[in-house]
């Protein structure tokens, strides 16, 4: 005789109650009235439900999971970013639970609720762009400790660990007026991304600053894949043969922009030397990634610190999970310059 597996659904069914509810009384955490507990347990006990690691965890206790949302865990910054976490978590003998809520973020409320079902210490959200309202009350009320990881934005309240993005494009258009260029482009990003007016605020008030006009004609949306961003660069440059360089939203924006220019017949250069046989276009990209080493030249970078961002999205959390009372922050991981062999 075949005798179906009770689900934590079927004991939620069975006591009137949510699958949050059950799960927090399983774990026990939240602020669960004692009757509500009660009848749990009761539902648990009739219909025979094998309590699993979560479930059996004492009274109070921890998991050991903690859980990470992230968009698309294809993108470098995040992956490189959950690396970090992973390693600071598994030092402290915790692991993840991570799941991907789709490029849209359409699916983070799925996910949200599905690590409250499971119990984990702690929540990760990485990528704080769209629409989270909820997501703070809900862990409140739950009893779990959570924490925005992010290129920008985040939640109200809640702690946000992300880079400088204003500042990496300050850099990273210094650098290229240093090198001598006044006709600066700025390439990628779509216009709803909050990461890519941070940056576009960056790049137009250094030009600003250094009396260097800036050309909204020379701002250009693209996504990050690279075919996208060669074509952009080429249709740029034959539209604005005077730029002489261009700053790249991306790594993957910059590497495909540098195809862009090869198509063009001119080459990539770093300083803005006049050239009456070849035309030399200057790149730099944002959020470094090792492919910018294999290029010729290789491309200069302004890095993010990705790994460093996780470290210090782990640790602030660990101390969450501890029971620390901390007042909420927004912690700034500083970008750094990553110059490399140029012509």
């Amino acid at each position: 005789m075949n005798h179906k597996k009770i689900t934590i659904i079927d004991v939620a069914r069975h006591a009137g109650v949510s699958v949050t509810t059950v799960s927090l009384v399983l774990g026990g955490k939240g602020r669960i009235s004692q009757a509500t507990a009660e009848r749990v347990n009761r539902a648990v006990d009739e219909l025979g439900f094998v309590r699993n690691r979560q479930a059996s965890t004492l009274r109070g206790g921890e998991s050991g999971v903690v859980g990470l949302i992230v968009r698309d865990i294809c993108e470098p910054f995040y992956a490189e970013m959950t690396a970090g976490l992973s390693e600071m978590f598994e030092a402290q003998g915790k692991v993840l639970f991570l799941l991907q809520s789709g490029a849209s973020g359409k699916g983070l409320m799925r996910c949200f609720d599905t690590l409250l079902t499971h119990g984990v210490d702690g929540i990760v959200i990485a990528g704080g762009e769209g629409a989270m309202s909820g997501l703070k009350e809900k862990a409140e009320e739950q009893g779990v400790p959570l924490i925005c990881a992010t290129r920008s934005g985040g939640i109200d309240g809640v702690d946000v660990v992300r880079p400088d993005n204003m500042l990496a494009a300050k850099m990273a258009t210094e650098y290229l007026i240093r090198q001598g260029h006044k006709q600066i482009a700025y390439l990628g990003g779509l216009s709803n991304s909050l990461t890519r007016a941070e940056r576009l605020g960056g790049f137009c008030a250094t030009l600003l600053q250094y009396g260097l006009p800036f050309r909204t004609e020379w701002i250009i949306e693209c996504d990050y894949q690279q075919k996208c961003a060669a074509d952009a660069t080429e249709l740029l440059l034959s539209q604005y043969p005077k730029i002489s360089a261009i700053v790249c939203h991306k790594s993957s924006v910059a590497l495909g922009a540098y195809f862009g220019v090869l198509r063009t017949g001119a080459e990539v250069g770093g300083g803005a030397v006049d050239s009456f046989f070849q035309q030399k276009i200057a790149l730099i990209g944002m959020e470094d990634a090792p492919e910018s080493e294999l290029t010729e030249p290789p491309l200069t970078s302004i890095a993010n610190s990705a790994r460093e961002i996780g470290h210090a999205t782990a640790r602030r959390l660990l101390l969450r999970i501890g029971g620390q009372n901390l007042e909420v922050q927004n912690i700034i991981v500083p970008p750094a310059l990553v110059e490399r062999a140029s012509a």
